[in-house]
């Protein structure tokens, strides 16, 4: 009883879960105290047509605190962000004073409103729910401040750069882990593409023809303006293998261990190709941003937990 009074004494109050019924607006209509600092939510979504799961880190209380919004990669967990089960975060921002908003369930999205409905992904609605129906949601029912950073890992990288150009007043601070912010150009459309297949689906359905208007509106090098001011930190590995992958764990239903390593080589190069490039575009435009390039690592959870402890150094200040 003891355990219980403390967890509702430092959660936010957020308001009990409603009846099942659809309206305009985005809300609550459920909520689990997981651990002191961490909320997990069903976000009825009018964009998305179902309830979103959506896990809050916060340090409780009322007094006004900024927020986080951390994207996973590709493969992101359906019920529960990877940020959560595999990359620390809930230790990490303990006692932290900010919000951190995890999204689950972004698979292979890009977090992104689809221009047609795909056979596997159907039509989400990424951007709508993020940068619409969530914000307002997350600053009254938690303390926010308006003040909003967001960063996330491979597909999520590109997809922090993507929503902070398009939505320049929302977000003062952005970064992107392993990622590869610009899309356009026959590299680059094929990541996303091979990106978007990994998943089930079919990137046409996503933003039409490589090269599209579509593609163009969603390649953050196009809107470099959107960035000036911002706090932004830009990392990737070089692809060779360190430590962290020998002694990390491998799912046997994945390949042998050699086959996983060259895999995490080969995806970190090329994340690693296209971060630099996304950096030289920036330097040409006189956009200032903190480079977090390691001359080893892999497309793996170790490096990255290494790299949110630097990340949040730069963002934070802006926040």
């Amino acid at each position: 009883m003891a355990a219980a009074a403390t967890i509702a004494a430092l959660t936010p109050a957020v308001a009990d879960a409603e009846p099942d019924r659809r309206t305009d607006t985005a809300r609550i209509v459920a909520k689990k105290s997981v651990a002191t600092h961490r909320v997990d939510l069903k976000i009825d979504s009018p964009s998305m047509h179902e309830k979103m799961p959506v896990t809050v880190l916060t340090p409780g209380g009322s007094a006004p605190r900024p927020t986080l919004y951390l994207l996973d990669g590709s493969a992101a967990g359906a019920k529960v962000s990877d940020w959560i089960t595999k990359g620390g975060a809930q230790k990490y921002f303990a006692g932290r004073n900010v919000n951190v908003v995890l999204p689950a369930g972004g698979a292979g999205s890009f977090y992104t409103d689809w221009s047609h409905r795909d056979p596997s992904m159907g039509k989400p609605q990424w951007e709508t729910f993020l940068t619409e129906e969530l914000p307002p949601l997350i600053d009254s029912k938690f303390a926010g401040s308006g003040r909003n950073g967001i960063m996330g890992l491979s597909m999520g990288g590109q997809s922090a750069f993507a929503l902070a150009t398009r939505h320049p007043s929302l977000y003062q601070a952005i970064g992107s882990l392993s990622g590869c912010p610009p899309v356009l150009g026959p590299a680059n459309e094929a990541y996303v593409r091979t990106t978007v297949a990994s998943e089930g689906g079919d990137a046409t359905n996503m933003w039409g023809a490589p090269g599209s208007r579509q593609w163009k509106a969603h390649d953050p090098a196009r809107r470099m303006d959107a960035l000036r001011g911002k706090k932004i930190y830009l990392a990737s590995g070089s692809g060779a293998v360190g430590p962290a992958d020998f002694n990390a764990k491998f799912d046997p239903s994945e390949g042998s261990r050699q086959q996983q390593i060259a895999a995490g080589s080969a995806l970190e190069a090329g994340a690693n190709r296209c971060s630099l490039e996304f950096a030289a575009q920036m330097r040409a435009a006189n956009i200032d941003f903190t480079p977090g390039f390691r001359l080893i690592g892999t497309h793996r959870w170790a490096y990255w937990k290494q790299d949110l402890p630097k990340a949040w150094s730069v963002l934070a200040p802006a926040l």
